[in-house]
């Protein structure tokens, strides 16, 4: 038994060589199996548009099921469907604004690296002798923007430091 090709999409094994595998991948079914993969990975917004330039599909309105399934060109979506597809993208799109409103407070992550920076070198200097009311201010002016404390898995280095007990 020679070598065997195993095609992801399809989930199914023959043997390899040039016409068979020619013939797999140039093959419907395998087109549709690759189409059917990447469309997980399509966005609401995307597939609100798609659903929206389709007409519904009179056969699944009537029956409930077509033959064509997901190959249908038709939409198989109902109404309460698009409506909530709908309302899904427009949550979406105003958590990437809000996120990116969120970022901008004022000040930029690079103006906060950069007083970070400067007040640790000044620190070096001075040593560690310092009052109360440089300490308070400090720690003021190098809080953590807000929008750094939402990402997942922050470095050590730009985590706040524990609150002293």
């Amino acid at each position: 038994m020679g070598k065997r090709y195993y095609c992801d999409y399809c989930d199914r094994s023959f043997q390899d060589n040039m016409h068979n595998r020619k013939k797999h991948l140039n093959g419907v079914q395998h087109h549709r199996a690759k189409k059917a993969w990447f469309d997980h990975f399509r966005d609401s917004a995307a597939i609100l548009y798609d659903e929206q330039t389709k007409k519904p599909c009179r056969k699944f309105l009537q029956k409930g099921i077509c033959d064509f399934g997901p190959n249908c060109r038709f939409s198989h979506m109902s109404e309460e469907e698009l409506i909530n597809l709908k309302r899904q993208v427009e949550d979406e799109r105003q958590h990437r604004e809000g996120s990116w409103d969120r970022m901008m407070p004022g000040r930029s992550v690079e103006e906060w690296l950069s007083r970070r920076e400067k007040k640790r070198s000044a620190l070096g200097c001075k040593g560690d002798v310092k009052n109360k009311e440089d300490s308070e201010e400090g720690q003021t002016e190098s809080d953590v923007p807000q929008h750094l404390l939402s990402i997942p898995d922050l470095p050590p280095s730009l985590r706040p430091p524990p609150p002293d007990i």
